[in-house]
């Protein structure tokens, strides 16, 4: 589509949605309440916890470390540069994306993207949803991360869909501690694409120990990337 239709058309949608919501008005998806708003209302989006980012590692992005390198980033240093995150992982963030994951609900994912577009900034070459593997998509029907990047990709950055695969199933990370899930995702993931001197921007629901992150990581360092840096809706309060 031409770039001026493309913005002609826009406001001309965002008129027409909220010309519906005046008519059908929206249902916060977490208390229910009804308003001219989207997805959420502001009342919970007050209470969502967002992240500190001036107080957490810069590397993994685990909270209180006072803005300093964590001691796990300094005496095994991943191979990713640095994490952003929009919420520290709490109520009610965790329940958005279990209902995201896991309900489909799908709403949620867009807002999240539009979150998640305010903390990352553009200095990247391309933006890569982690994927899923093959079976466990045709099980949840859609990539979570997938649609969390789709709105990035509305301020121009390109999104990455090619190259890079999981090149095996893995256990859910949930429940495994962190050796575990280190050794769940090893060699989980293939790239078969150039990414030379690439800024790389991996997007992601949650992070935990970072194993997943880190694994995809070094194998987009081995396909050239100069930088990697992770963009999740929400970090754990602490790795296990």
């Amino acid at each position: 589509m031409d770039e001026s239709l493309s913005n002609l058309i826009s406001p001309i949608r965002e008129a027409a949605r909220r010309a519906i919501l005046r008519l059908i008005p929206a249902e916060c998806f977490l208390c229910g309440a009804e308003g001219d708003f989207d997805v959420l209302c502001p009342a919970c989006v007050a209470v969502l916890p967002r992240w500190q980012g001036a107080g957490a590692c810069p590397t993994c992005a685990l909270p209180g470390t006072g803005g300093r390198i964590c001691a796990r980033c300094i005496v095994h240093p991943p191979a990713f540069d640095a994490t952003l995150a929009a919420y520290d992982y709490g109520f009610p963030v965790g329940q958005l994306i279990h209902a995201l994951k896991y309900r489909t609900a799908l709403d949620l994912a867009g807002w999240l993207g539009k979150r998640l577009v305010a903390v990352a900034g553009s200095a990247w070459d391309v933006v890569l949803p982690v994927p899923l593997h093959a079976q466990r998509l045709r099980e949840r029907g859609f990539n979570q991360s997938l649609e969390l990047a789709r709105p990035l990709t509305r301020n121009g950055l390109p999104l990455l869909r090619e190259g890079v695969s999981r090149r095996r199933p893995t256990r859910a990370q949930a429940g495994l501690d962190a050796r575990a899930r280190r050794r769940n995702v090893h060699r989980a993931f293939q790239v078969e694409v150039d990414l030379a001197r690439r800024h790389v921007l991996v997007v992601d629901d949650v992070m935990t120990t970072g194993a997943t992150l880190d694994a995809l990581a070094l194998e987009l360092r081995r396909a050239g990337a100069s930088r990697v840096v992770n963009l999740v809706v929400a970090r754990t309060p602490q790795s296990f």
